[in-house]
């Protein structure tokens, strides 16, 4: 009896993600693992890779609303380089986390200028249509522990720091 992707599976693949141009934007052939049905991957992905077994291929194409989020001027900040560490080097496409009213957000540095710089509150692959070329190389139950944290240990998975 062959194992099905379902909640509480663990699940490796790998996996090719390209945008709506097709042009790469990441790729994996080392296996990804996650613990299905806890939301440790986009919803739009999770959803299509249930029911599939061991060894099936899947191209599975995924809107911004089940992906990264639609694109939201509002979360682009102009920030002066004084309210940032002075220690911190900056590159565009660095992350920043800073603490809202709704939780923590991640910011990423979108460009450089004089005295200031331009923090995008965006995820980079927001308002991208994803397309994924998803092989699925591994299937197990998940252990009590790791249904307990919500995502999977050991080689490959969450780390505990």
């Amino acid at each position: 009896m062959s194992k099905t992707i379902s909640k509480g599976m663990v699940v490796g693949f790998s996996y090719h993600l390209k945008n709506a141009q097709g042009e790469t934007l990441d790729q994996s052939d080392e296996p990804l693992l996650y613990l299905h049905g806890w939301q440790n991957i986009i919803p739009g992905l999770e959803k299509e890779l249930e029911g599939l077994v061991n060894g099936d291929s899947k191209n599975v194409t995924v809107p911004p609303e089940e992906g990264y989020g639609t694109y939201n001027e509002a979360l682009i900040f102009q920030v002066p380089k004084t309210e940032l560490p002075p220690e911190a080097e900056l590159e565009v496409g660095m992350e920043f986390q800073t603490d809202t009213p709704e939780g923590r957000m991640i910011l990423y540095l979108q460009e450089v200028r004089d005295a200031e710089v331009i923090l995008n509150g965006n995820h980079p692959l927001a308002g991208e249509t994803l397309h994924f070329d998803v092989t699925i190389k591994s299937i197990r139950e998940a252990t009590e522990e790791e249904k307990q944290h919500g995502h999977v240990h050991g080689p490959g998975g969450h780390h505990h720091h």
